[in-house]
């Protein structure tokens, strides 16, 4: 299903060439908050789905805190697979893309983030519809894909991110 549209030894390549000004603040500062509470506080919440869409934060904001905790507090303490994902869309304004950005940074296991961009450098258009099978068969090559590149899952997706940027039209 999933086919790389450029050498694998040129991830660390086009990773370098993302400008990731905009993830440090999410990777000092609310990565280890998230990992050491297990959960996603409201205003993490918030600056995490700005991060990956601006345009939903109104959707966003009708989430109480309450809800963020107790939906996130399930995301990363169940062993379910597809209650880890699926969960996350309960809240408002949270789609697969934006769930897979909280399991990226939440959870202490290693999730790649769903994306227009990266799934077009893994050679497939994003579906009309996501199902848990094809988040999961995503999850699981991208896994292996950054094990046999010798990458963390956040480099990998730097570099698919970029050269599609780069060359997809």
């Amino acid at each position: 299903m999933f086919s790389l549209r450029f050498d694998k030894e040129d991830i660390e390549y086009w990773a370098h060439l993302y400008n990731g000004d905009s993830d440090d603040p999410i990777e000092k500062e609310i990565v280890p908050r998230i990992r050491s509470a297990d959960f996603v506080t409201r205003p993490d919440f918030l600056k995490l789905c700005d991060w990956k869409s601006p345009r939903i934060r109104r959707h966003c904001e009708k989430n109480s805190e309450e809800f963020v905790e107790a939906v996130t507090r399930t995301a990363f303490s169940t062993t379910n697979e597809q209650l880890r994902i699926e969960v996350l869309t309960l809240l408002r304004g949270v789609s697969w893309p934006v769930a897979s950005v909280i399991l990226h940074f939440g959870c202490r296991e290693p999730y790649p983030i769903m994306d227009f961009r990266v799934l077009w450098s893994l050679g497939v258009e994003a579906p009309k519809q996501y199902t848990f099978e094809f988040w999961w068969e995503y999850t699981k090559y991208c896994r292996q894909l950054a094990d046999r590149c010798g990458v963390d899952l956040r480099t990998l997706d730097r570099g698919l991110w970029q050269y599609s940027k780069e060359h997809q039209k």
